[in-house]
């Protein structure tokens, strides 16, 4: 962007001390939108405050957030809410320029590599342990534990860059090539874990109010191991929580994307991050009907 008379004027201001007057400069710098970032990125090249380029990296900060907002604004609004999109949106909130035309490749190359060892006369359990096969064994996917310290563990490009994530993310993976590969797995909502469901072809959310009877199997994200209804059933049992059909209900994207931004919330929870907590928890509050 051209540096006008007000831009240099606001910039002389970022280090002014009176935080009303920097609240002021701040508000002013944001309006003119993600295009002044190139001429921020250059004030922070050329000054040697800390407390400066701190404010900068800040103002940064909420123009791609404002941005981010906008964005999820219009994912939420799109009658069809797009997994990966979704996913990448997520990401977008701690690596505001990711490119995404690597993962679009890198997932299709995973896509790709699993169709080929599909065919229309295997069982669901059969393409199950394709797709895991292809993913955890050849593709070499690993699972760790969920966990606060890392957020790059929840992030779709970060999973697929160094293949390892947690439940979610990975899980969020499988769910993408199984919808890209038309085979009807879902995410279900068990309490306190993140596990798909392979249900029948006829299955209808509308008219099947027991959706776990038109389930074949559950798989575990982290890993692709396979779950019979008497592994979720001894779960349920040790967990004390009674097994009720809303368990079995798939979760929709949307829902998938908010547990990703909520869980994705925890690893700020500390002083010095609290305001990517209270940004993240904002951006799960906007898509809530």
């Amino acid at each position: 962007m051209l540096e006008t008379r007000e831009i240099s004027a606001l910039f002389s201001l970022i280090d002014d001390p009176d935080q009303e007057v920097f609240n002021t400069v701040s508000n002013r710098i944001v309006h003119y939108g993600r295009g002044i970032i190139p001429n921020l990125e250059n004030l922070w090249e050329n000054t040697l405050s800390e407390e400066v380029q701190s404010r900068i990296e800040m103002l940064i900060h909420k123009l791609h957030y404002n941005d981010l907002t906008r964005d999820f604004t219009d994912w939420k609004n799109n009658p069809y809410h797009d997994l990966l999109f979704g996913s990448l949106l997520v990401a977008k909130f701690q690596y505001p320029d990711l490119a995404t035309a690597p993962v679009l490749q890198e997932l299709e190359r995973i896509r790709r590599n699993v169709w080929l060892e599909l065919n229309s006369f295997l069982t669901a359990l059969e393409q199950a342990n394709v797709i895991s096969s292809i993913v955890y064994n050849y593709y070499n996917l690993k699972g760790v534990e969920m966990g606060y310290k890392n957020p790059d563990d929840f992030f779709i490009h970060k999973v697929i860059e160094s293949k390892k994530g947690n439940a979610l993310s990975n899980g969020v993976l499988y769910l993408l090539l199984s919808e890209l590969l038309d085979i009807n797995v879902k995410v279900i909502n068990i309490p306190r874990q993140f596990i798909l469901a392979y249900f029948h072809i006829d299955y209808n959310p509308v008219l099947d109010t027991n959706p776990q009877q038109k389930i074949h199997f559950y798989i575990d994200a982290i890993s692709g191991q396979i779950f019979s209804h008497k592994d979720m059933e001894a779960y349920f049992k040790r967990i004390s929580v009674p097994i009720i059909p809303f368990y079995f209900k798939p979760l929709t994207h949307k829902r998938i994307i908010q547990i990703q931004i909520e869980e994705l919330a925890k690893c700020f929870q500390n002083p010095k991050n609290q305001y990517k907590y209270d940004e993240l928890m904002g951006l799960s509050k906007l898509l809530e009907d």
